[in-house]
């Protein structure tokens, strides 16, 4: 009876960014996938995603086009002007801020959310949030007109503790083209476990789309978890197969902003000492079905900024039915142990 109840909703969630393998019988049917069901939404998400980006160009240093579509990844040094920048990291090291964690491995993720209390502290981070070179890039990498969640975010790595952090294996986090930017507010070292990325692996060639399809017909027993929920784990010694480079690392200055379409194959390089990684981090995925740019009623100011608290709020009171792997661990300063 619960599976004739659900099934509605499973057979909706076709139409969405729905991807987990393991929670829709639907989406992680062997015989459908082998059908073509999973490969065949990837490919409709990837051709609408170009298109809305090919009406995104407005702003975007054709530098910066060029070496996304060829890359899958922008990187710029020295972003803002020193002494805006020296503000902005002054300003979120100086004050304690309400804090989120998750812990996965040896890592502990720390948020903040960058609402409007954040912003009257921390008026320095408008620098970034409306700088228009990041706005354009934000625009066309997401492939829509909306306003990404941004947060202030720590990544503490204790690289003494033998449990690993999922992150750090080579994943896609969905089927479909999503937008992540990291502005660095210090400076990450190889040893600090920088970002990682396979150059190219954003682009649905013939022999991605064969990969997802072999790994979309076993994912859904898979006993790797994060496999299982749509975020597809690969591993090194399979990229050569698909046409694609090794991984490459970003040991970055402090100052540096990445962005980059996470659908492509990236990861945390694994810290080979205690480390304190420190940026702004942005995120967004829309619908991708969707074929229009605009009309994200989230993004309207006054809404968009605090969209996070909400989210939390709502997730904190239904956390007994969908959990809540954000937990609140109250004032702290963002680099606090």
């Amino acid at each position: 009876m619960p599976s004739i109840l659900a099934s509605p909703w499973w057979v909706a969630q076709l139409a969405t960014g729905a991807k987990s393998f393991r929670d829709n019988p639907i989406l992680g049917s062997p015989r459908l996938n082998a059908m073509g069901l999973h490969t065949r939404r990837a490919a409709l998400a990837h051709r609408l995603a170009w298109a809305r980006r090919a009406r995104l160009t407005r702003g975007l240093a054709p530098e910066d086009r060029s070496a996304f579509d060829r890359d899958g990844f922008v990187v710029i040094r020295d972003f803002l002007p020193p002494a805006m920048f020296t503000a902005l990291r002054d300003a979120v090291l100086a004050e304690r801020f309400k804090a989120r964690e998750m812990r996965q491995g040896n890592t502990i993720t720390r948020r903040i959310a960058i609402g409007p209390g954040f912003l009257r502290t921390v008026p320095a981070a408008k620098a970034l949030l409306q700088h228009p070179r990041f706005r354009a890039l934000c625009r066309y990498v997401g492939s829509f007109e909306s306003e990404p969640l941004h947060y202030i975010q720590a990544i503490l790595t204790d690289s003494a503790v033998p449990d690993p952090d999922p992150q750090t294996r080579l994943h896609a986090d969905t089927f479909h083209p999503t937008l992540k930017a990291w502005f660095f507010l210090n400076d990450v070292e190889e040893e600090d476990g920088p970002f990682s990325y396979v150059p190219g692996s954003h682009r649905l060639s013939q022999e991605r789309l064969a990969w997802e399809r072999a790994r979309s017909m076993t994912a859904q027993a898979s006993s790797d978890f994060l496999s299982a929920r749509g975020s597809l784990r690969i591993d090194e010694s399979e990229l050569a197969a698909l046409g694609l480079p090794p991984a490459q690392r970003f040991p970055v200055p402090a100052n540096t902003l990445v962005v980059a379409d996470t659908c492509g194959f990236h990861a945390r390089v694994a810290a080979s000492r205690p480390s304190r990684r420190l940026e702004l981090w942005s995120f967004s995925r829309r619908n991708p079905f969707v074929p229009w740019t605009g009309g994200d009623l989230l993004s309207i100011p006054g809404i968009a900024e605090r969209r996070i608290g909400a989210m939390w709020q709502i997730r904190d009171y239904l956390q007994k039915w969908m959990g809540q792997p954000w937990q609140p661990r109250g004032n702290k300063f963002v680099l606090d142990d």
